[in-house]
């Protein structure tokens, strides 16, 4: 997948506010998540 499209980080810093906080649970690498849905 050299194609891979990865929000920088400024781009995650600005969003990164929206995301759910984790509850005991380890959170999935947001960055990767929001890069698979674009």
């Amino acid at each position: 997948m050299s194609d891979l499209f990865l929000l920088s980080p400024a781009q995650m810093s600005k969003i990164e506010p929206f995301f759910p906080r984790s509850h005991g649970v380890p959170r999935v690498d947001d960055r990767r998540v929001v890069s698979g849905i674009v």
